[in-house]
């Protein structure tokens, strides 16, 4: 038999100190996630939520209140992903997302968007008036750090006025802020709370109206015909109603994977011994930086705490993660010099091509099957406003009974704007792929091992290959994403294999950890054999 080529050139024992424990959420400490029950194939329900994130959650919470058998299945954890990841700032000013909707869509359209945002943040607020759970009302900021930001800043101003929010324009001596800023949109009555606490009482709501939850459940597939349906490696399961709460849709009817752009930005949290901002901040203009105070009434902090974020960039399409959250911490301490880093952590969101999160029934799905995904990284309000939609479609309420903003909404139409950022888009999924390969056939296996923490992708017989070394343990793999065949790029922050086309990423071993994506990555021998 052929001998297969070395992938590696051993260079001896990696150092075992672990990278990948270094990437958790402040919210998550000492956290435990609620547990599911064992999974029962061929089990019938009225709808069956696939994603236990924010959306998922507060569908199914919605659907149990109306008396509906609901089951959550979920591939990993409770809030593992996004939800887990968030910055828990619940705001209707976004930063500069209003005025960017504005430039490419009607009044209207904004309007309702924020009425969404609107109806959302009052349910999720309701909900944790109702559960006990604590948060903080503060004032939020769209600032800018120069003069040259200050057009984004008044456009935000704008667009937020005409669209019902009583924003106000600061100078930087009303903003007194302990960066620099050339001025700032605020809009106060906004909110500070913890992600992982609402999701984690979400979960005890719905179990305790008997719900059923599954974790540790990979979906794989899901139909409406012959009739309702979703597989799983365990067996399928059945149900009236299918909601696709998972970021991006798992199915690729409707190209949605095609529409939407996977975004990854990222955190870092201190103790700060002296003051911190009362209220939130986030930049119009470059580069991004996202401020939020941490108090014991809105997150899992005994002392002051600070939350900085931002550098986010498009899946798989970076120079450096690590460097990215490096500069956060270089930039917190230059300006709040006594800054304790305590955790880091990133976390990924889609952005619409149109803007808009798409919400509603998958093309092809005979309305059997549901899909919410494009919150472009505002997921607190934009995720109950989802699941609010969701659930008006699905126990039928008639449509003159349903709020204008659903209505409104749900008749968008795609304009030129729309088109030119998907082409736009489209062309950078297209240069991702031919770099990805051509990048792929400069390095031919046997290649040297690489230190920990470090991965790179190599030829073997024309076939990309991913080498890795994680926690001391050195992996080949696959480096071809398992949906579209694009070429993985390394994330040297978090130690997973992501995929720059649609925003698919795996684990250093080739498990699949979210995005379009279904399957594994195929694992591979690091070495000759016989």
């Amino acid at each position: 038999m052929t001998a297969v080529p070395s992938i590696v050139k051993p260079l001896g024992p990696s150092r075992s100190a672990s990278l990948t424990d270094g990437m958790k959420p402040l919210w998550k400490v000492d956290q435990t996630a609620p547990a599911g029950t064992a999974f029962e194939p061929e089990a019938r329900h009225d709808v069956i939520v696939v994603g236990a994130g924010l959306t998922g959650l507060s569908t199914a919470v919605m659907l149990t209140r109306a008396g509906l058998d609901v089951a959550v299945l979920e591939a990993g954890e409770v809030a593992q992903l996004a939800s887990g990841g968030n910055t828990g700032k619940l705001s209707l000013l976004q930063g500069a997302q209003l005025a960017t909707i504005r430039r490419h869509h009607s009044a209207s359209l904004v309007r309702a968007y924020v009425d969404a945002n609107r109806a959302g943040m009052e349910w999720l607020t309701g909900f944790a008036d109702g559960a006990g759970l604590s948060y903080t009302q503060r004032t939020d900021h769209t600032y800018a750090h120069g003069p040259d930001g200050m057009e984004s800043v008044r456009d935000q101003h704008a667009a937020a006025r005409e669209a019902g929010l009583p924003t106000r324009l600061l100078t930087p001596h009303e903003l007194a802020a302990p960066f620099p800023a050339a001025g700032a949109v605020a809009l106060d009555e906004q909110v500070t709370i913890d992600p992982v606490a609402v999701a984690d009482a979400l979960t005890a709501e719905f179990l305790t109206s008997g719900g059923t939850l599954h974790t540790g459940v990979r979906v794989t597939g899901a139909h409406a015909l012959p009739e309702p349906r979703v597989e799983t490696a365990q067996g399928p399961m059945f149900a009236e109603h299918i909601v696709l709460a998972t970021g991006t849709p798992i199915l690729d009817r409707g190209l949605y994977f095609s529409k939407v752009a996977g975004l990854r930005s990222y955190c870092v949290s201190f103790r700060v011994a002296g003051g911190v901002p009362e209220g939130t901040f986030i930049s119009a203009d470059s580069p991004t930086r996202s401020i939020r105070p941490v108090s014991e009434a809105d997150g899992p902090a005994a002392t002051a705490q600070l939350v900085v974020g931002g550098n986010g960039h498009p899946v798989g399409r970076s120079d450096g993660e690590t460097a990215a959250i490096d500069d956060l911490v270089a930039w917190t301490r230059l300006h709040f010099p006594d800054a304790e880093e305590t955790h880091r952590w990133s976390a990924q969101d889609y952005q619409s091509h149109n803007l808009i999160p798409f919400v509603g029934a998958l093309p092809r799905g005979l309305g059997r099957i549901r899909i919410a995904t494009g919150y472009a990284k505002w997921g607190l309000s934009n995720a109950p406003a989802a699941a609010l939609r969701l659930t008006e479609e699905i126990i039928g309420t008639r449509r003159r009974e349903r709020p204008a903003w659903m209505l409104r909404l749900g008749t968008r139409l795609t304009v030129p704007a729309d088109l030119a950022r998907g082409a736009t888009e489209g062309a950078k999924v297209a240069a991702a792929a031919t770099k990805g390969w051509v990048a792929a056939e400069s390095t031919s296996v046997p290649v040297p091992q690489p230190a920990e923490g470090q991965g790179v992708v190599a030829n073997r017989g024309g076939r990309p290959v991913a080498v890795s070394t994680v926690d001391g343990v050195t992996r080949a793999v696959s480096a071809v994403c398992t949906h579209l065949g694009g070429v993985l790029d390394w994330n040297d922050a978090e130690c997973t294999w992501d995929c720059p086309l649609h925003a698919s990423r795996f684990a250093a071993d080739g498990t699949r950890i979210e995005g379009p994506a279904l399957a594994d990555l195929e694992q591979l021998p690091r070495s000759t054999n016989p």
